[in-house]
């Protein structure tokens, strides 16, 4: 898929985009160039040194905020993975306005520069939080959902694709759960928001790896949904800090009990393949019948939901143990 191709990431510098750079150029040996598109010089020189600045890759500096600066980054560029977005549901609570102006206004300008860019692909990370959302994170996320699957409508007669791709939470990712359990457990106490907390669990190199196949099937128009384990949260300390007190300090504004990665509403066009979903676009171009033929899926009950609570997958505590280990050497 990328032979002598150039491919961009927004937010490159992040914990998906340095592994994302890792496997890509491990995967992908005559990718002619791979573009770190990202606002933080320090992070992208750090990041180059990470990989021995190798030959394919590239650094920009820039923000989505900033459309000229986009045109300029996907001069020649055949693939977009938008990963950049302010994704701290505290901050956006308190900050909004410059969510918005990250998560929508960037998803506009990014969808803008590549259409009249050329770009062939356009794939965009989303979170379960823009499911049913009950934060300003989720609710930006859900708009710039909708924009990029309208943008397949809105390129026209260009070439320009766009699909979406939602999962949940990852583990090792900037802001994870775990280390914040690791540190409190030289004190003997580990806070916990509510005991029954379940939440959706990928790793990063399991994310990359459905980013970069959802990327090769999309036709444009797909919301892809992976299908991923549950924890529960009590699981999680347990495997992080066994004997350890538990301090249960209440649910955070604008968190939830559960997460929702396929509501029931959105039940009515979702596919589901043997480790996928698909939430297809309810637009007058898209033809369901032609997909279902050509994509071996078969269409959910009607009803059905896909939530952290009612998953028929479920990681035990040695699994959670193992990952960790794995992840932290802990």
């Amino acid at each position: 898929m990328f032979t002598n191709q150039t491919v961009l990431i927004t937010g490159g510098t992040g914990s998906f985009g340095k592994k994302f750079t890792e496997i890509v150029l491990k995967r992908y040996p005559d990718i002619r160039r791979l573009i770190i598109f990202s606002r933080d010089e320090l992070k992208q020189y750090e990041m180059a040194q990470q990989f021995n600045h190798d030959k394919r890759l590239r650094f920009f500096i820039g923000d989505v905020r900033d459309r000229e600066r986009l045109y300029r980054a996907f001069d020649g560029v055949d693939y977009v993975v938008h990963a950049a977005a302010l994704k701290q549901v505290p901050a956006a609570e308190y900050n909004p306005s410059e969510a918005i102006k990250t998560n929508i206004g960037g998803a506009e300008n990014v969808i803008n520069a590549a259409i009249d860019r050329g770009v062939k692909k356009v794939i965009a990370l989303s979170t379960d939080k823009a499911c049913n959302p009950v934060n300003l994170y989720g609710a930006t996320k859900l708009c710039s959902d909708k924009l990029f699957i309208a943008g397949n409508s809105y390129a026209g007669s260009k070439e320009t694709r766009f699909a979406v791709v939602r999962y949940g939470n990852v583990v090792g990712s900037r802001g994870s759960v775990i280390p914040f359990f690791i540190s409190c457990r030289e004190k003997g106490v580990i806070p916990v928001t509510d005991p029954r907390m379940t939440r959706f669990w990928i790793t990063l190199e399991q994310g990359v790896d459905f980013v970069l196949k959802s990327l090769a099937r999309m036709k444009g128009g797909e919301l892809f949904v992976p299908k991923i384990p549950s924890m529960n949260i009590m699981d999680l300390v347990e495997a992080i800090a066994p004997g350890c007190r538990v301090e249960i300090v209440g649910i955070r504004p604008g968190e939830k009990l559960h997460e929702s990665m396929i509501s029931a509403d959105d039940a009515r066009h979702t596919v589901e393949h043997d480790d996928y979903y698909v939430i297809q676009p309810d637009f007058p171009w898209w033809d369901e019948k032609t997909y279902l033929a050509g994509n071996g899926g078969r269409k959910v009950p009607e009803g059905f939901s896909y939530s952290s609570d009612k998953n028929d997958r479920w990681l035990t505590v040695e699994e959670l143990r193992e990952m960790i280990k794995e992840m932290y050497g802990e």
